[in-house]
């Protein structure tokens, strides 16, 4: 058997994930691999917590990225603060709010779910209507940005539903750090878990976790032992203290930390809210094109997530051959619906450095010609509209 190096095509990725990664990023990736016990890398793991603070927007000291996906994310979350017989309501408007009820289920608790149509945010009014008749609820967990159909919910308000009712909440903003504003202090959220692969444009493969004093606490004093041993906070705070303190856990994966790190710092650089406004503006150039062409968001307007925009597929229009043309004759990746939008959206990222005028512009040439291939006519001006709408949002 002869194998040559892998050489990746280059793609435009606009899809619901990985985004597409700066080259500093890629650069302090490719740097010198150093030991996970090395002063210097311990050093970097400090700063690494304090620029995760700031992008979570909270003083929480329990703040890490776990080496791992964001589903262990996720995972981690619901291992460390649900034990056998606890009850969770869980809100289920999208693919990743089934996914909290599994881990539910297999934490040994019993899931209520609070079920809404997808597209639409969770309803305000079926939650404390649920959490009041289910007294003793362990905590309450929602997705904020719901990634499988760009709606967003009200989180400030959903957190603070809980701790009206005495329990603990559990956010999933893998999709919304970096993107739009994630405010865990100000929302008094207890456990919140994202990813690197969406607006922070880092490569996949780790989750940024911060769990309140509050969790820690419930942690800390929970009858049973956590079910993940590579999960448990408990073991992996002892690995993420400072120098002079830290304890073997396991061997982080360095290069990936670099690169999470040299994010982080281009967050810092352009600053939050200037990042959240770029989103925005990219996500409304992206609106007024497709207007142009006659396509209409599955979202209403006022739920609407920037970074994850889903585009309803018109009738006539085979979705899965478009998203077949713009991959093998643009190298333009976008997402297909999941579940019950199976077919029916194409889901298009604006997400961390895609959200920009330029790849909204190839975005929109690119599905005018590929639908002009497919024998779909739509006006022209497209690219016009998007340009002009980047311009009023910059105001």
């Amino acid at each position: 058997m002869t194998s040559s190096s892998f050489e990746p095509p280059r793609r435009v990725l606009m899809g619901p994930g990985p985004s597409a990664v700066h080259q500093r990023v890629l650069d302090a990736m490719a740097r010198p691999t150093i030991g996970h016990l090395d002063p210097a890398f311990s050093d970097m793991m400090e700063d690494l917590k304090g620029l995760l603070r700031a992008a979570f927007k909270t003083e929480n000291v329990l703040t890490f990225p776990v080496s791992a996906p964001g589903s262990a994310g996720m995972e981690a979350c619901f291992v460390n603060l649900v034990e056998p017989g606890d009850t969770v309501v869980v809100c289920v408007n999208g693919v990743f709010g089934t996914r909290m009820v599994e881990n539910v289920k297999r934490c040994g608790g019993t899931p209520v779910v609070v079920a809404d149509e997808w597209g639409a945010p969770v309803d305000l009014d079926k939650v404390a209507d649920t959490l009041k008749a289910n007294p003793g609820v362990k905590a309450l967990a929602f997705v904020h940005a719901e990634t499988s159909t760009g709606v967003c919910s009200d989180a400030a308000a959903l957190c603070r539903l809980a701790t009206d009712h005495g329990a603990l909440s559990i956010v999933d903003t893998v999709t919304s750090l970096g993107g739009i504003p994630v405010e865990v202090d100000a929302w008094g959220a207890d456990a919140v878990y994202s990813g690197t692969q969406k607006c922070l444009s880092c490569p996949p493969g780790l989750s940024p976790v911060t769990f309140s004093k509050r969790a820690a606490e419930v942690v800390e004093t929970r009858q049973t032992t956590v079910r993940s041993w590579f999960l448990d906070v408990s073991l992996l705070l002892g690995y993420w203290k400072g120098e002079g303190a830290r304890v073997y856990h396991h061997t982080a994966p360095v290069n990936a930390l670099y690169g999470l790190h040299e994010a982080l710092i281009m967050l810092h650089e352009e600053g939050l809210e200037a990042a959240w406004a770029r989103h925005v503006r990219a996500h409304q150039a992206l609106v007024a094109g497709l207007e142009v062409m006659g396509l209409q968001m599955l979202v209403d307007k006022a739920h609407r997530l920037p970074q994850l925009n889903a585009v309803r597929v018109s009738d006539g229009i085979d979705e899965a051959a478009v998203r077949t043309r713009l991959l093998a004759g643009h190298n333009l990746e976008i997402g297909a619906g999941l579940g019950t939008l199976a077919g029916k959206v194409w889901r298009i990222g604006l997400m961390g450095q895609g959200a920009d005028l330029g790849y909204v512009q190839i975005f929109l040439m690119a599905l005018e010609r590929t639908l002009s291939d497919l024998g779909v006519r739509v006006p022209d001006g497209a690219e016009d509209a998007a340009h002009v709408a980047w311009g009023e949002a910059a105001g």
